[in-house]
């Protein structure tokens, strides 16, 4: 499962998923940047939500396996979507690949986990999109590219529920994290990197 911060057995991340953003705010989000409804969109490395997300908004979706070799015809896309496992830098390969498949004015949306949020806990070490990558001076916005940081929570029904769904999920350091919840729901913050297909060559951030 790509959207989680670790590889999970399946029945455990399709359990997560069901409580990742229930309020939809990365969906809109997305559409907001995009516009991706009736909308041809290249779908990486999606995982359910990612899936989930597009299809509500209701883009007409292609899943492709790589970012580097899509096996789409030149200009058929109107917009790129990858979540979390590609475009990590990212790598001029898997931009030139996503240029050539865009149509002009084509959008190239990439989302990665933000951090300074309670579900980066569960990652301790050090990892660039908790840091480097939102700079200014980082690969992303030093290439002309803009960040929307979006706050997003995994809400469970109640705070049993969270302890039991987080031990299972990721033992020590999950149930770490919920001895310390006074509500069930914990804050989970993702960046959606965005540009065009021609883009300006300035940089620049906002919040949602």
């Amino acid at each position: 499962m790509t959207n989680l911060p670790t590889q999970l057995e399946p029945t455990l991340a399709s359990r997560l998923a069901d409580h990742v953003d229930a309020e939809r705010k990365l969906g809109r989000a997305l559409e907001s940047l995009g516009p991706l409804r009736d909308r041809d969109v290249a779908l990486l490395d999606g995982g359910a939500i990612g899936r989930r997300e597009a299809e509500a908004i209701g883009a007409r979706v292609t899943a492709v396996a790589s970012a580097e070799a899509t096996g789409l015809p030149e200009a058929s896309m109107d917009a790129v979507l990858s979540l979390w496992s590609a475009f990590r830098g990212p790598d001029p390969a898997q931009v030139a690949e996503a240029d050539r498949i865009l149509r002009p004015g084509g959008r190239l949306l990439v989302v990665h986990d933000y951090g300074r949020d309670d579900i980066s806990r569960l990652r301790p070490g050090d990892h660039p999109e908790y840091g480097p990558w939102s700079r200014r001076e980082g690969p992303f916005l030093a290439a002309g590219w803009r960040i929307r940081v979006v706050h997003c929570w995994w809400t469970f029904d109640s705070l049993d529920d969270a302890a039991t769904a987080l031990e299972a999920a990721f033992g020590t350091l999950g149930a770490d994290l919920a001895a310390g919840l006074t509500r069930p729901r914990l804050s989970y913050n993702v960046a959606i990197y965005h540009r065009s297909r021609s883009m300006p060559a300035d940089g620049g951030g906002e919040s949602a």
